[in-house]
Formats: structure tokens, sequence, C-alpha cells
């Protein structure tokens, strides 16, 4: 995958889906994940004549770490992407971790709106249980992260290894309590060698920006939510153990501009795969 240079030195993982033109789809991937999260959606936002862009965010892939980041701090690497490919117009689409992500990008002032696909809430606020209804490798997970980076690093390289090398025919046990009925019936239609594949890339040289976006989400995002002045549309489902649904709903609550799409008896993983269309035709109509 192509390799974009920030001016810091750093470097990111890009993939465009080369339409010309100069408004485009900003695409944040999940916690883990990777660019190639997003072919599919790639391939069809150029099916349909728009731009689309993923990138790996820093410390996955090869993507260089930017130790010590916070939300916020995506729009300094998302602005210069922009400027290079003389975008002057987007919307950012971001799943599950990049939910934040996606909703940092509505203080750039190229953006016009952002969709949130089982994005996550903030932690440590009075209205939201942030680990209430996750499956229990997140509360374990998330446990290690409030410890501290020496503490979740640790815990990264005695539980999570297995998501180095896991493929499709093992992706469901990797997930254990994290998925219910929904999302193992999306992986076993066809779904699961991606997401295997997407994981692998992730983690290939190391846990860095996984143990870094679980450092990000247990601290303070950078900006207020209440200050979002752009379109903002949510995206969830109720059989969801890695996001449950109370985080839409408490992303409802605070965003002034947002609107709520809720799907009964959808996934973290199913929402995105089964409503790509009506997301990208949402997307579609932010750019007009």
């Amino acid at each position: 995958m192509p390799q974009f240079k920030l001016k810091d030195g750093r470097e990111l993982e890009i993939a465009d889906n080369g339409i010309n033109s100069e408004s485009a789809i900003v695409f944040h991937h999940g916690t883990p994940g990777h660019a190639s999260s997003w072919t599919d959606w790639l391939e069809s936002a150029a099916t349909a004549g728009i731009r689309a862009i993923a990138y790996s965010r820093a410390g996955y892939g090869t993507s260089d770490r930017n130790p010590g980041r916070s939300v916020i701090n995506v729009n300094s690497d998302i602005a210069q992407v922009l400027d290079a490919k003389n975008i002057t117009k987007f919307v950012s689409i971001g799943w599950s971790g990049g939910g934040p992500h996606c909703l940092a990008n509505t203080f750039e002032p190229r953006n016009v709106g952002a969709i949130s696909l089982a994005g996550v809430g903030a932690f440590g606020v009075d209205d939201l249980d942030f680990l209430e209804g996750m499956g229990p490798e997140n509360h374990d997970e998330f446990g290690a992260a409030l410890k501290g980076e020496a503490v979740i690093d640790q815990w990264m390289n005695d539980n999570a290894g297995a998501m180095k090398s896991v493929t499709g025919s093992d992706i469901i046990e990797a997930f254990g309590g994290l998925i219910g009925d929904a999302d193992k019936a999306v992986l076993e239609g066809g779904e699961a060698d991606a997401m295997a594949a997407s994981m692998r890339s992730a983690l290939a040289v190391s846990f860095d920006g996984w143990i870094d976006d679980d450092l990000v989400f247990v601290k303070k995002w950078g900006f207020d939510l209440a200050s979002i002045t752009k379109p903002v549309f949510l995206w969830q489902g109720d059989d969801d153990f890695m996001v449950p649904h109370a985080h839409s709903y408490w992303l409802e609550k605070h965003i002034p501009t947002a609107t709520l799409t809720f799907k009964p008896g959808e996934g973290h993983i199913s929402i995105g795969v089964k409503y790509r269309a009506e997301i990208l035709a949402q997307a579609q109509g932010l750019l007009k």
C-alpha cells in the first residue's frame, strides 16, 4: 500500500480509489484496524463516482507511531493528506474506534459532515457507563489501559498475539464474547477472510496503534462534542458487544447536529456490511 510522508517525518499508509474529484470520503478504521478494512467501500464508492481515501492510523500496519497522540491530533495528519491530494471538501466516515476520529474531522474547515458507525463514546463521563454491555475481553483490555502504557503493552503481548496471525476460519473464536449472532452470521457469510486479513495487516509490525488507541479512549478527546456544527449521522445496532448501543445514544444526546439511525438486531460488524449502500448515499448527499 502506498506510503504518504508527513511534515514531521512520519509516514501513513494510504489507499485512494483514484476517482478524479476535489470532493472525497475519508475513512477511519476501527480498533484494531487497517486501511484495507475499507477495500470494499472504496470500490463501491468508485462505482458511484465518489472519490474515497482510507488510511491506517498512526501505529497500525506500516503507518509510523505518533506517541502520546489524542483523538484531535488526527486532523493534522488528514489535513496534510487533503492538501497533497487537492481535496477541498470531504465527509468523514468512522467505524468503532474510528468514530471519535471521524467526529474530530468536523473541526477541519474542509469537512462537511461525519458518519459514525457503531462509534465509541467518551470514557469517564457521568451519563455513560463506558464498559456496561461490552464483552469481558473489553473489560480486561480497558482495565489495563487505565493502568498506563506499560500495563496495556504487557496485556497485548499476553492476550492479543493470536490476532497477529488470525485467519478467516478462526476469527469468530478469536473475537470471543465481543460478537453476537448478527456479526457471526455476516462473518460466516463471507466477511471472515477479509476481516482476518485486515487484522493481520494492522498488527504486522507491532501492537503500537492498538495500544495508543486504547490509551486515547480513556482520556479526553481534545474537542467538545457540543461545539460540532456539521451534520453528524450515527448508525447503531443493539446486538453489539464491542460498542454497546448506549454509546450511540450518548453521542446523539451530546452532539447538537446528530441524527441516529438505530437498527434492532444488528451488530458491530453487520451494521456496516448490510447498510453500506445507504451509508454511502448519505455521504454522497453531504458532498453535494
